[in-house]
């Protein structure tokens, strides 16, 4: 045999196995980044879309939000912080929430129907209640400036006073006219309140659009919420 016609057939079949090794070292490092990606956005922080009006002006219908994960791992949540929940079993009273269904959602094998984000107004073992003379809602007897309050808006439309237990959490739209938030299912299992467990991280800054970049800002007088004597 010609050695160098055999040289010639060897060095052609290299060249065609090369590109099938390149594609195949392409996919599999997407595949690993892919899978980076989702646990990073399981884990630590996560990135979504405002599809409602309820917390205008705060967040804005098409706004990207970073939401932190880990920010309530060694903290307790405070009333004023923006917050991502599973409304499972308290916004969604008749749907409970399951182990492979949450890991179904955690890995965007699932739609997110089930999420909302509202601001935190009251923790476990506070009472809250609306309005006051004043027309100002009300922690722990203490009327609260909320500047966060969609202009125009009311602190409330409907008069209410609750106690929220422990591990539960009182949340509100900014946008309070046009908000479904734990004052419309005070009638529901669980009164509209938050089970602690249920959320998911707190927003903490506006990415998207790139010109509205811009961090969510919630108060900390009163642990939370600005307050006025």
């Amino acid at each position: 045999m010609d050695r160098s016609t055999e040289s010639e057939r060897s060095s052609a079949s290299t060249k065609r196995r090369s590109p099938s090794r390149g594609w195949r070292f392409a996919v599999g490092a997407l595949a690993a980044a892919a899978v980076i990606t989702l646990g990073v956005r399981a884990t630590v922080v996560d990135f979504f879309y405002i599809g409602s009006t309820s917390m205008e002006s705060t967040l804005n219908p098409g706004e990207g939000l970073l939401v932190n994960r880990l920010a309530y791992n060694n903290a307790e949540i405070q009333r004023g912080d923006v917050v991502i929940f599973d409304g499972r079993g308290s916004f969604l009273p008749y749907q409970r929430p399951n182990a492979v269904d949450s890991l179904a959602w955690a890995l965007r094998l699932a739609g997110s129907d089930a999420v909302y984000v509202k601001r935190v107004i009251g923790v476990g073992g506070d009472t809250v209640s609306c309005c006051g003379p004043d027309g100002r809602l009300s922690v722990n007897g203490v009327a609260v400036d909320e500047p966060y309050v969609f202009a125009g808006d009311k602190p409330s439309e409907m008069d209410f006073e609750v106690q929220i237990p422990e591990g539960r959490l009182w949340v509100m739209g900014d946008h309070r006219s046009v908000s479904e938030d734990s004052r419309a299912l005070m009638g529901a299992p669980g009164g509209g309140m938050i089970v602690t467990d249920r959320v998911i991280g707190k927003v903490t800054d506006v990415i998207w659009p790139l010109e509205s970049k811009r961090p969510v800002e919630g108060s900390s007088t009163l642990g939370g919420l600005p307050v006025s004597e």
